[in-house]
């Protein structure tokens, strides 16, 4: 004899008033007795009504902060409830947003949720699609709400409109109820004059921050409703740099890469702010070093500058940038720097300076050994030039790799980049100076190397991902075609998807997913292991294509 499976239920109701709950049969009453009287139609399926009653009255459906909900939901955490039952969704939550993290939090546990008065049940694959359908209209009001609250923002600012924020110092808020307008606080008006007039003579912004501390120069000073008070402190050279490059101190509002004519007065003259940013940024193009450091190698300052080029035969710049304080340098294609920040040319590329640096060079050094060590490098035989060349091969070899880079970047006269190769031109004058060999010795066809070259998308860098290096096994592919063959296994043994699913926390089509790579073919799965897969052979390339059945096909699309 068979023995069904006991569904726990608790019924939830709620009333947003107090009006009418000291009556003897109140509204949280008739919604727990049509709760009740569903769940006895539901006996038949092994549902049962637990002892506990969960009610909120004169409690909003706006937030979830509400005692019942909360042991409601800490029963559930517990695993003491198997099913929620409410008259209405509303009843639960009016949030779509809150409606969204409950429905998380049922699915973590393995408890659903139905509404008596509407044909909305969790546990049913109906119910569920009904869930994914209003999800996906939260996701788009909130999407449209957003946009609405920027397009207002926007058109406002457009307007000279202040729009909020922390409030600059030199300026306060129009007391006036209606108005969005900033006004001149006179005594910090001064302040701000001061410090761009600091600037303005010493040029310095270390030097401007030290005059200002000893002027006892000070930030805005907040107090809040709360009698909590914020900032009236030095400023930092950080806060100091803001302020200066600041348009709302002449009178404009910024936003974005924009600026618009503001309704409130300017502190600063126009001829006073262009001094100060011709400064700023004059300032800012000279190189931050020590008196004491030595001068950079040509490793650190971009040496394949002019050098490199790409298929379309545009030239690559020298770029960088700055995160926590390390500098990062790059190459850029040129057509990728002159576009405004609002467009894009996937056609373009960003390398990594050092790695490209070193690749350059391993290939030039391996290209000049291997020639001299098979007699190729000479376009005739020479005894002398040959002794020589073979001493140079060996201190070539040993060469540390920032040697490396400083003597034979130098040997490049042009190197082109394009998708799978790699073409490098070497100077037959340097060339021959540095192997101390004539010039004239060294056969022209020795002087162009073709190499392959293969490239990685990461975010909007390229990493270079072949050519000398060794083979990398992606260790989040490798992970997850293991986890793939885990769920695969139970599968065989006879374990339903959705137990699975429930069991690691993600949705069924998360796991069904993934299983499909366990269909990959051997190859390819060695391949994956060993690291030697093709660079676009990534998680989410996988995840998000169609795998064939064919193991011949997936190899021909994959590789």
């Amino acid at each position: 004899m068979s023995t069904r499976k006991i569904i726990r239920c608790a019924i939830y109701t709620r009333k947003s008033t107090d009006e009418g709950l000291d009556q003897d049969f109140n509204s949280l009453d008739a919604q727990y007795e049509a709760s009740f009287a569903y769940i006895a139609s539901q006996k038949h399926e092994g549902w049962k009504l637990v002892n506990e009653r969960y009610d909120d009255g004169g409690t909003s459906g706006g937030t979830l902060e509400r005692p019942s909900l909360q042991r409601l939901l800490s029963d559930i955490d517990a695993g003491r409830i198997d099913m929620v039952v409410v008259y209405k969704i509303d009843r639960l939550t009016r949030s779509l947003a809150d409606f969204a993290k409950l429905v998380e939090r049922f699915d973590a546990v393995g408890c659903s949720f139905v509404s008596v008065t509407q044909s909305f049940n969790t546990s049913s694959s109906m119910g569920r699609l009904t869930l994914n359908v209003l999800l996906s209209f939260a996701q788009f009001e909130r999407e449209v709400t957003a946009e609405r609250i920027r397009d207002k923002i926007a058109a406002s600012k457009a307007k000279g409109m202040w729009m909020g924020g922390n409030l600059p110092l030199g300026y306060d808020k129009d007391p006036s109820p209606n108005s969005r307008r900033l006004v001149i606080n006179p005594s910090e008006a001064e302040t701000v004059r001061r410090l761009f007039t600091l600037y303005d003579e010493l040029g310095c912004l270390n030097l401007a921050k030290q005059h200002a501390d000893k002027e006892n120069l000070r930030s805005k000073r907040v107090t809040y409703s709360t009698g909590r008070t914020r900032g009236g402190n030095s400023f930092s050279r950080g806060q100091l740099y803001y302020l200066l490059r600041n348009p709302t101190y002449i009178g404009k509002i910024p936003h974005k890469q924009n600026t618009y004519d503001g309704q409130h007065d300017p502190i600063i003259d126009q001829d006073l702010w262009d001094r100060v940013q011709t400064k700023l940024q004059d300032g800012a193009a000279r190189p931050r070093r020590k008196p004491n450091d030595n001068p950079r190698s040509p490793s650190e300052i971009s040496p394949l500058a002019g050098k490199l080029f790409d298929e379309t035969g545009d030239r690559l710049t020298p770029s960088h940038a700055s995160r926590k304080g390390k500098r990062h340098r790059y190459y850029v294609s040129h057509r990728l720097i002159k576009l405004p920040k609002s467009e894009t040319d996937g056609t373009g590329w960003r390398l990594p300076a050092k790695p490209i640096e070193q690749q350059i060079t391993n290939l030039a050094t391996n290209h000049i050994t291997s020639l001299i060590k098979s007699h190729r490098l000479l376009s005739e035989p020479d005894a002398a030039g040959a002794a020589r060349l073979s001493a140079a091969a060996d201190r070539i070899e040993n060469l540390p790799d920032e040697q490396g880079i400083d003597h034979f970047v130098k040997l490049v006269t042009r190197c082109t980049i394009s998708a799978g190769t790699i073409e490098i031109q070497l100077d037959q004058t340097k060339l021959g100076e540095y192997l101390s060999i004539h010039q004239d010795l060294i056969d022209p066809d020795a002087l162009t190397l073709t190499a392959p070259f293969q490239t990685r998308k990461r975010g909007v860098e390229t990493k270079i991902t072949s050519g000398t290096r060794q083979s990398e096994p992606d260790t989040k592919l490798i992970a997850v075609l293991a986890q793939a063959h885990h769920w695969l296994d139970q599968i065989k043994q006879g374990k339903p998807l959705y137990e699975i699913s429930s069991e690691c926390g993600h949705y069924e089509d998360y796991v069904r997913k993934r299983v499909e790579l366990a269909f990959l073919s051997p190859r390819i799965q060695q391949q994956i292991l060993e690291g030697t897969q093709s660079p676009e052979l990534t998680v989410h390339h996988l995840l998000k294509s169609d795998i064939p059945l064919d193991w011949f096909e997936q190899e021909n699309r994959f590789s």
